[in-house]
Order: C-alpha cells, then sequence, then structure tokens
C-alpha cells in the first residue's frame, strides 16, 4: 500500500490476502452461487436426492433444502452466509429454504453480468430492494384467504410433501399434519419443537402410522409389580428425586450395635414411605420423575398401584406438562391434586422384538401431541420425518395467516411479469436491477422444469403466455409440462412461504453485493508442543 513520495506503508501482516473491487465481488458471486448450484437440482416435486456422508461414514439421503445446508461443510465466508440465511428462513418458516438460495443466487448471477455493464452495486442494491417491496404487494394482492378450511390445509401438506419419496402414503401423513398442527395452534406461541413428538418406529408399515393426542415415552414401567396399564390416569410430574440424599464424603454416622443400624435403615425407609404417602394423598396414580427413584420409593408405589418411570428427559417432561394439563413439582411433600395432570390412559406396550415404551393417551385439550411413524430403514424414516416436519410447519403459517398462494411456479410468474411492468416506471440505472429481480425470481419455474425433464424455455414461455392473458393461478403442471390451474390441481403454498423467501433472498444477495473488500489474515498452522516433532504432530490421535 502506497504512502506519501511513493514509499509503501505496509499495513498487513504477511501472507495476508486481499480482494478489492470487483476481484472481490466476483468471488464473493461465484461462492454463493456455489451453494445455489448445489441444491438447485432438488426443487420440485421430481428433484433429485443428494447423498450426504459425514466423516464418520454415515450418509444421509434427502432433497430436502435445509438438511442439506445445513449438513455441508462450508468452509467459504460467503457461502457460510448463505448457509445462515437458508437457516434462517427454515427456523422462520420451516419450509422454502431451497427456493430462497436459487433466487439469491440468481440475484447474484444478474447483478454479475450488471456490475461488468459498470453498474454501480449500490445502485443494484437499491433496485433489488425496491423490487423486493413490490414483489410483497404483489403477492398478498393475488394470495387467497382460505381461513377455516380444513381441505386446503390437507392440500398445502401434500403439496410440501410432495418429491420426499412417500407419495403413496401421502394422504395418510398430510391428514396427521393437518390434526397435529390443528391441535397445537391452539397456544398463543407454538414452537413445534416443543410441541409436536415424532417417534420413529423400524418395522411396520407407514399405514401403521399414528397420532397420538398425548406423549410416547421411550421408557419402561420401573418395577415389574406396578400395573401396565392405568385408565382414567392421574399424573405427577416430579422435577425432583424419590431417593434417599447420598451423604457427602466428609459426613461420619456412628453405629455401635445392630439395633442402631435398624433404626438407621427403619428411618429410612420411613421418609421413603411418607414421600409416597404425600403422592397417595393428592390422587396419582401415575408419576414420571425427571431424576431418580430408589428401591425403596419404587417398592412403596408399586405396592400402591402406582405407575412410575425415572429419568425422563426435561423435553419430555415439558411436553407431558402441555398434554396433560400437570405441572411440574419440585418437592414431593407439597403436592397436591390441582397440580395433577390427566388423560384417560396410560400404559406399557412392546413394539418389535425388546422395545418397551410408555403410552399417555387421551389428554382432553391437548396442547403437545406425539406422532408416531413406521418405516422399514431407519433412513426412510429420517426422510419421513423431515418431510413431516415441512407440512406441519406450513400448515401451521396457514392456520396462523389464512393466506395461500398457487403453487407450481405461478406467483413467481405473476410477480415477474408486475415487476417487470413497474420497471418501465423508473427512470436510471435502478431501471436495469428491477428488470434483473424480475428475471431471478423465474429461476424457481424453470428449475421446476428442468428437474421435471421439461424443456425450460418453452415452459417459461408458455406460463407468460397464460398470465399475459390474465391466468394468474397457472403453474406447471409437474405431470405433463403444460400450464394448468394451480388451485384447481390442489397445489398451494403458504403466502408466508413465499413472501419470505423472497426477502431472504433478497437480503442475502444485498448484503453480499455491498462487500467491496475482502482482506483475509494468514491462516497460522499450529505449533508441535515441546519434544514433539511436526511428523508426529501431523499424525491424527486415536
Amino acid at each position: 500500500m502506497a504512502g506519501l513520495s511513493g514509499i509503501p506503508i505496509i499495513i498487513l501482516k504477511e501472507g495476508s490476502k486481499r480482494d478489492t473491487g470487483k476481484d472481490a465481488q466476483r468471488r464473493n458471486i461465484a461462492a454463493a452461487k456455489a451453494v445455489a448450484d448445489s441444491i438447485r437440482t432438488t426443487l420440485g416435486p421430481k428433484g433429485m436426492d443428494k447423498m450426504l456422508v459425514d466423516s464418520m461414514g454415515d450418509a444421509t439421503v434427502t432433497n430436502d433444502g435445509a438438511t442439506i445446508l445445513r449438513e455441508l461443510d462450508v468452509d467459504n465466508p460467503v457461502a457460510k452466509m448463505i448457509v445462515e440465511v437458508a437457516k434462517a428462513q427454515d427456523d422462520e418458516i420451516g419450509d422454502g429454504t431451497t427456493t430462497a438460495v436459487i433466487i439469491a443466487g440468481e440475484l447474484l448471477k444478474k447483478a454479475e453480468t450488471l456490475i461488468d455493464q459498470n453498474v454501480h452495486p449500490t445502485v443494484i442494491v437499491s433496485g433489488y430492494r425496491q423490487a423486493q417491496t413490490k414483489a410483497q404487494a404483489i403477492l398478498k394482492d393475488m394470495s387467497i384467504d382460505v381461513s377455516g378450511d380444513s381441505k386446503t390445509l390437507t392440500k398445502i401438506a401434500q403439496t410440501a410433501m410432495t418429491g420426499k419419496g412417500i407419495e403413496l402414503f401421502m394422504k395418510k401423513l398430510s391428514q396427521i399434519a393437518v390434526d397435529a398442527a390443528t391441535a397445537v395452534a391452539k397456544t398463543e406461541r407454538v414452537d413445534l419443537e416443543e410441541s409436536v413428538k415424532i417417534v420413529k418406529i423400524t418395522g411396520g408399515s407407514i399405514e401403521d402410522s399414528e397420532i397420538n393426542y398425548g406423549l410416547v415415552l421411550e421408557k419402561e414401567r420401573l418395577d415389574p409389580m406396578m400395573p401396565k396399564k392405568v385408565e382414567k390416569a392421574r399424573i405427577l410430574l416430579l422435577e425432583g428425586t424419590l431417593e434417599i440424599k447420598k451423604l457427602s464424603t466428609d459426613a461420619k454416622i456412628t453405629i455401635t450395635d445392630a439395633q442402631e443400624m435398624a433404626s438407621f435403615k427403619q428411618g429410612e425407609e420411613k421418609v421413603m414411605a411418607d414421600q409416597v404417602g404425600a403422592i397417595v394423598r393428592a390422587g396419582a396414580n401415575v408419576v414420571f420423575c425427571q431424576k431418580g427413584i430408589g428401591q425403596a420409593a419404587s417398592h412403596y408405589l408399586a405396592k400402591n398401584g402406582i405407575l412410575a418411570a425415572r429419568r425422563v428427559k426435561d423435553e419430555d417432561m415439558k411436553l407431558l406438562a402441555l398434554a396433560t394439563g400437570a405441572k411440574i413439582v419440585g418437592d414431593v411433600m407439597t403436592v397436591t391434586a390441582k397440580d395433577l395432570g390427566s388423560c384417560k390412559l396410560v400404559e406399557e406396550r412392546k413394539l418389535g422384538k425388546d422395545k418397551n415404551m410408555i403410552f399417555v393417551e387421551g389428554c382432553t385439550n391437548a396442547k403437545a401431541v406425539s406422532v408416531i411413524l413406521h418405516g422399514s430403514t431407519e433412513v426412510f424414516l429420517d426422510e419421513m420425518e423431515r418431510a413431516l416436519e415441512d407440512a406441519l410447519y406450513v400448515v401451521l403459517d396457514v392456520i396462523r395467516s389464512g393466506r395461500i398462494v398457487p403453487g407450481g411456479g405461478a406467483p413467481e410468474i405473476r410477480v415477474a411479469e408486475k415487476i417487470r411492468q413497474y420497471a418501465t416506471t423508473l427512470t436510471g440505472r435502478e431501471q436495469l436491477a428491477v428488470s434483473a429481480f424480475a428475471d431471478a425470481v423465474e429461476s424457481i419455474p424453470l428449475a421446476l422444469a428442468e428437474n421435471a425433464g421439461f424443456d425450460p424455455v418453452n415452459t417459461l414461455m408458455a406460463l407468460r403466455s397464460k398470465h399475459q392473458q390474465g391466468l394468474q393461478t397457472y403453474g406447471l403442471n409437474i405431470k405433463t409440462g403444460d400450464p394448468s390451474d394451480m388451485l384447481a390441481e390442489g397445489v398451494v403454498e403458504p403466502l408466508k412461504v413465499k413472501t419470505q423467501a423472497i426477502k431472504s433472498a433478497t437480503e442475502a444477495a444485498t448484503m453480499i453485493l455491498r462487500v467491496d473488500d475482502v482482506i483475509a489474515a494468514k491462516q497460522e498452522g499450529l505449533k508441535p508442543k515441546p519434544g514433539q516433532s511436526p511428523s508426529d504432530y501431523t499424525r491424527p490421535p486415536y
């Protein structure tokens, strides 16, 4: 770096790398496009799958964009930014990740062309933001209110599941998704991860999958003398413990004869008997304990006909509280009847050869539910779980907002057409950026057609023609390759998925375009310890 009188001034450490101006922008854009290209072929009902193999050799086969990006071990900082945007889309909406990343990559690709034409990145960013605001209004205008329409919720779930390899059983699973989302939507602020538990069981048919208005615990009763089945259950959720507290390491007990030993033991047993007595007086006949239950307590519980399980996970305790209406109690001696939850049935059942589970069923007004999935292999079950989660999120989005848009690329064609019209009203170079935004949005129907084996250009022209005729609900029929009315076909998506995808893509693209200087410090290798040779240091640890 030159200073006064041409004397160079060095401000960076030796080995640092710096890219400025168009070079930095091109490198950043190339990294973002690489991420988008990696998942482009997964879009749509006929998208291809990716096999992701981790460092341990375990393979994941999926076409879920969020899962692919989460598993990618990216090192480039710009690629990481794109992945983070995709994660934010998935966390916020639960679907639309692939769409957001593809549009972001296309926006940057169009921006690169404009930069080569000497359009300043600031002008491009301004144009993109204007177009994004306009796109939100266009999508809202074309959306349809379906509040209270349960049939539409099923169609929404089926659209989200299409292409996940479970089409033969989609009717069954989509109904499960609608029932589960409807049940937990009763609470004001719903977090699906804290309200819906998905239990995967290898073996059986997908048709055996079901929703349980309660909870399924991967636990078994503590004592074989306890009842396996409790009807009209009154449930105690205990955060504390039901066992004798261990003495500290420096504690001393002086016992001089056998009588004192017997008295000491009787004292311990009385403590346990009193605690179980408190449970019995409160009216509980089922106990789920987050911590330990000792042998003496287990004996007294069984003697009183109480079914109990210990070491229940914290998240399961919270789900049980939501499902049964029970309060989580810290001190068993303070429990009252008001603290107990209720359900029709608690039962231990054997699933498979040697797996016992406890089913909590028939909870009135359950605010948490379980979904039990059956499948032939763990890989297939994992993909079923991902498909179900996508469906749960989009159904919940529609229950909240009540608005949908047609699928099959129809919203993107409509947005592109209207934004091109909007671009003609602008002056200056921002018009070029707005037009480029319209072209980028059309990358979604192009990818849908290409992944389905149809000619993308012919498909795009046919869709544009229909929309110019005022048929704004027409999108790509994935079976025939021709434009069809997506509402009539039952292919619909939540409005929020589309608006958030375009917003996320625009934010990612503009954030990257505003970077014109990349300064990378030299990566320092770890030095060997004293007495350790470099060759020994590079050897992998065992």
